[in-house]
């Protein structure tokens, strides 16, 4: 499925050029929604922290990957350029319908889920060794000291669950809709 001699990238390279994809929408929305509370002076609800959060998750994500991938110069090099060029794209769709950019990030993340599904599979197949995980994630998560690879990944495919949840709550509710799901997140 994701193997490089077919002109993908092998899963844990993936993952890095993903993660720091993934990590714009949170910090993008917390400051858009940041300035426009201070503008009307009045509550976030709790947005600005879930989204920051939410970054600081997605770049907790890439650190892990890093270690286990050592990505190239060149997968570096790709990392800048469509870091800038989704920041500056997300930013405009998030000033012009900040419901849509977070509509859009639900499905992005649930795409996250499904890549790491396949990760997954990968690993169980015998077809991407299951490595060590560094010791980052093994104090981020909580995991067991000999935690492998496959725990790191169902680790971080629950945090893209809650990012999608959360996500589509957020559009939810900047449609009028009512959404428990985030009211009980957000407490």
């Amino acid at each position: 499925m994701l193997h490089a001699g077919r002109g993908r990238l092998q899963p844990g390279h993936r993952a890095i050029v993903l993660e720091t994809v993934a990590a714009v929408p949170g910090m993008v929305g917390a400051m858009l929604q940041h300035l426009k509370c201070l503008r009307r002076m009045q509550d976030d609800q709790g947005w600005i922290k879930t989204l920051m959060d939410e970054a600081e998750n997605e770049r907790m994500h890439l650190m892990t990957f890093i270690e286990i991938a050592k990505p190239t110069i060149f997968e570096r090099l790709l990392v800048l350029i469509v870091q800038g060029g989704f920041f500056n794209a997300f930013f405009l769709l998030y000033l012009i319908s900040p419901k849509t950019a977070h509509r859009i990030v639900g499905y992005f993340e649930e795409e996250a889920v499904r890549s790491y599904t396949a990760y997954l599979a990968e690993i169980d197949a015998g077809r991407h060794e299951n490595v060590a995980a560094p010791q980052r994630a093994i104090e981020y998560w909580g995991l067991a000291p000999d935690a492998r690879l496959r725990e790191v990944v169902l680790a971080v495919r629950e945090d893209e669950a809650e990012h999608r949840d959360v996500n589509h709550a957020f559009a939810n509710e900047l449609t009028g809709e009512r959404c428990v799901k985030l009211r009980e997140h957000l407490t």
